[in-house]
């Protein structure tokens, strides 16, 4: 979404050679591609990991962290490997954002007319709301200190980063639609 954004603002006479069918296959590729790499890491991991404090996770959610709990080993040196790996993985996607966005404000900031502007922003808007909204509740939720961690805690962080950014993503897009506006506006007022 960030380079789509990116091209069509940035790049707006060769968005449709940038962004042809090859490009979005190669991005997509890339995408489960690391995501698969991503979850095969951690699925070897857990397995591999001898759990001696029974098998039943305190969560409807079967995370990382609340396996470890069960764990019996010492899993420290795994642990940060997948660690590093997956910061990796995560760091690279949120400096290619960054740039992006980098680039884009600086190009919108440059146009004349305030509805050129206004245009530009509320297409690329929506897609750093919902990247925001999941990264600092993942990342809460993965870097918090032990001593913050609780079994209710856990469990509301995790239906936070999980459930609603994709709950919450159709809203933000649709936000875009005049009529919607227009009818959660007269919703608010009623309410």
């Amino acid at each position: 979404m960030a380079y789509d954004c990116f091209v069509a603002i940035c790049k707006p006479l060769h968005y449709g050679t940038l962004m042809g069918s090859r490009a979005c296959v190669k991005m997509a590729a890339a995408a489960w591609a690391s995501g698969f790499l991503y979850a095969l890491l951690h699925t070897g991991n857990t397995f591999s990991i001898p759990l001696c404090k029974g098998n039943a996770v305190e969560q409807f959610f079967c995370e990382i962290p609340q396996i470890l709990k069960l764990s019996c080993s010492d899993c420290y040196l795994r642990e940060l490997g997948l660690i590093v790996v997956s910061s990796c993985l995560v760091f690279g996607c949120f400096i290619f954002i960054v740039v992006s966005y980098v680039q884009i404000f600086t190009v919108v900031l440059r146009i004349p007319s305030e509805q050129g502007r206004h245009k530009a922003f509320s297409m690329c808007l929506p897609h750093l709301a919902v990247a925001s909204l999941f990264l600092s509740t993942a990342l809460f939720a993965y870097l918090k200190p032990p001593s913050l961690s609780s079994p209710a805690l856990d469990l509301v962080v995790a239906v936070l980063y999980s459930v609603v950014p994709p709950a919450v993503n159709p809203l933000i897009y649709s936000m875009r639609n005049k009529e919607l506006k227009d009818a959660l506006r007269k919703l608010i007022q009623w309410v």
